[in-house]
């Protein structure tokens, strides 16, 4: 996959960084020469450009890239201005960082296809983590192969797993199943138990609400996350 990061402050960096080790080409952007020289021999191409500059970005071709990510967020108004001009420029995919609720309103109505909080989203987590252990979060094996550990999606619910078709059709393997098992305290009180399906049999349900634990090539994985 092709990605262009825009802001190369510790959060777009370690975003650059991260995709270009796991293969992908990623164009790193930044109006600080500084910031783009630390990662020049770290991602496929990194650029000293001004994000708000219409016609710097039009020359970028911005529409052949599957995600644009625009990194900056302490910025207000370059933040909003660069995410309009990168959907105006025909990006296919823009992911905005934002640091207040308002801001995220903005980039939503402006066209980003997602917005996110890099800091709370790490605080829920690492909050879930804490209340709720998971079998794996996430396990690189190699450059191309990893586990990891998601949502089952809703087309894979009220499903066997041979009737996802995962290895035929998405080139993954589901090797666990977790999933919450109500039992019943007493007449009004229910509470639930962690049940982990290890290699589960091809005719195990999915159910909605179940993480399934995945192997495959990373490509094939970030498929499966799209799916609805």
């Amino acid at each position: 996959m092709e990605f262009c990061v825009i802001g190369l402050g510790r959060f777009g960096s370690a975003i650059a960084q991260t995709l270009a080790r796991k293969g992908h080409e990623v164009l790193a952007i930044d109006r600080d020469e500084g910031r783009v020289q630390e990662l020049e021999d770290k991602v496929s191409q990194a650029l000293v450009l001004d994000a708000t500059n219409e016609k710097a970005l039009k020359s970028l071709g911005l529409k052949d890239f599957d995600w644009v990510i625009i990194a900056m967020s302490q910025d207000i108004e370059a933040s909003i201005l660069s995410t309009m001009l990168v959907k105006e420029a025909g990006a296919k995919k823009v992911l905005a960082k934002a640091s207040s609720d308002v801001h995220a309103k903005i980039l939503k109505r402006i066209g980003a296809d997602r917005v996110i909080f890099p800091e709370r989203e790490m605080g829920q987590k690492v909050a879930e983590s804490l209340s709720s252990p998971r079998i794996f979060d996430y396990i690189e094996l190699s450059p191309e192969y990893s586990i990891v550990e998601i949502v089952a999606p809703s087309a894979f619910q009220g499903k066997t797993i041979k009737q996802t078709e995962a290895r035929t059709k998405y080139g993954i393997h589901i090797i666990a199943i977790k999933r919450k098992q109500p039992k019943m305290e007493d007449e009004k009180n229910v509470t639930y138990k962690d049940l982990i399906l290890v290699a589960p049999d091809p005719n195990e349900e999915i159910l909605k609400g179940d993480l399934l634990v995945i192997l495959g090539k990373i490509e094939n994985i970030e498929k499966v996350k799209e799916l609805k």
